[in-house]
């Protein structure tokens, strides 16, 4: 009984003080960011890939102007 009472005593406390609150929104928060970091990796990945497209497209076009002056 007494190892009930004791986490229930606890988490009124932190509840009435806030701490709850703040642990809470802590966890949130860590969760927030850890979306925001996966994002990002995305969307490097994303303009990674367009680069690497323009810079292929820019290759072709550069070895078709070669050839068109070559004739």
């Amino acid at each position: 009984m007494l190892k009930v009472l004791i986490p229930l005593a606890l988490a009124l406390l932190l509840a009435g003080c806030g701490l709850a609150e703040v642990g809470a929104a802590g966890a949130t928060a860590a969760t927030s960011a850890a979306e925001q970091a996966k994002q990002g990796k995305e969307t490097e990945a994303r303009v990674q890939q367009q680069v690497d497209a323009a810079m292929q497209q820019d290759a072709a076009n550069r070895k078709a102007a070669e050839e068109a002056a070559a004739q």
